[in-house]
């Protein structure tokens, strides 16, 4: 099953995304190890298997689903320990059983407990005891560890479900001397019908303050290297060493590129230098060369923000290109800087998440919230 555990590989690459769980691999001591699972189907217990090779190395013992009372135990550079009464849950087939769903999960495919679901949506709108039984054998297909959670519902847990594939008369796992009464398999249709009006009310529900995620298509902003000024309304307006004079009290740099390497520096003369430097990258190599402020790193966000803000509010037809990115994802490239820059996934982007707050900003002041 899929948690937050998150990681991949790459293979010739392409990235191939995967999950992790604990488990333990006996090689002597058993082992606490991690246990990587992959979307290719590929697995990862001390060496990529496939699923049929890792079946085989649950069935020797390898991969251990049973810890003998008194074996010893060993999590690498943490501990030595002897087991003493163990108690596990797993057994081969249902280690083997979680992870064809985590496979399946992680291609985005229906895993065993879609599959259930939805043979007992098809039993509902079919009330036959052959869908019946399919939605059983369905349950049934669903691993032991994961059936509590079918329903998401953890109150309730899969009660509804049991009592419904068992039918009126019929017994379930819980408690196999007590059939099930029809007003019990009353309140689990009942629940089951309540559930798909909230599923559907859910799906269509958008949240109070808009969509999580943009409608806009993400915008990459390249590396370039602009030289003249001017008021074009395109990517290269949005980047920093964009010809876009602005001033900063009461000095007008070329570009906010000049400004930032300029205020980067506490040296007077330095900052003369930069600011008439004739171009930013020029700008830029005359900075390297000079000392940072002290604490230029905590500040330097801000410091952008600042400019940013300056060069919109001093060129408006800029202003109105930035705008017209509406909510749009905006990666910034940037070969010098892999803070500044999203660099192919590789940077933090930070001039790309700033330009999405100053946007923000002259959207707000256009509806009267700035």
């Amino acid at each position: 099953m899929i948690s937050k555990r998150v990681t991949h590989r790459m293979a010739d690459g392409v990235r191939v995304p995967g999950t992790w769980r604990h488990a333990f691999i006996r090689n002597g001591d058993y082992h606490l190890t991690d246990l990587f699972i992959y979307a290719d189907g590929l697995i990862d217990c001390w060496g990529l298997v496939t699923l049929d090779e890792f079946e085989g190395k649950l069935r020797s013992g390898w991969v251990a689903t049973e810890l003998p009372d008194g074996a010893r135990g060993s999590g690498y550079d943490l501990a030595h320990w002897t087991f003493g009464e163990p108690r596990t849950w797993l057994t081969p087939e249902l280690l083997l059983a979680e992870i064809r769903d985590t496979i399946e999960q992680l291609n985005g495919r229906p895993d065993s407990t879609d599959r259930c679901l939805a043979a007992a949506e098809a039993f509902l709108a079919d009330r036959t005891e052959e869908k019946r039984a399919a939605a059983r054998a369905a349950y049934f297909a669903v691993p032991e560890t994961q059936r509590h959670y079918a329903l998401g519902d953890m109150d309730r847990r899969d009660e509804p479900l049991r009592v419904l594939v068992a039918g009126p008369g019929g017994h379930t796992e819980e408690w196999p001397d007590d059939p099930v009464t029809q007003e019990e398999y009353d309140e689990a249709v009942a629940y089951f019908e309540d559930r798909s009006r909230w599923i559907a009310e859910r799906a269509s529900r958008v949240p109070a303050d808009g969509p999580t995620t943009s409608h806009a298509p993400a915008v990459h902003v390249p590396h370039t290297y602009p030289l003249k000024p001017s008021d074009a309304r395109n990517k290269k307006s949005l980047r920093t060493d964009f010809p876009a004079p602005v001033d900063i009290d009461g000095v007008t740099y070329p570009s906010i590129a000049h400004a930032y390497w300029a205020l980067s520096t506490a040296d007077t003369d330095a900052r003369a230098a930069i600011t008439s430097a004739d171009t930013a990258a020029a700008a830029a190599k005359l900075a390297a060369d000079a000392r940072r402020r002290d604490g230029w790193e905590q500040v330097r966000t801000a410091v952008m923000t600042r400019l940013l803000r300056a060069k919109y509010a001093q060129h408006p037809v800029l202003a109105e290109f930035l705008l017209s990115t509406e909510d749009a994802t905006l990666i910034y490239s940037d070969a010098d800087s892999a803070f500044w820059g999203d660099n192919a996934g590789r940077g933090r982007n930070w001039l790309g998440r700033l330009l999405e707050l100053v946007r923000s900003e002259l959207h707000a002041e256009r509806v009267g919230l700035g």
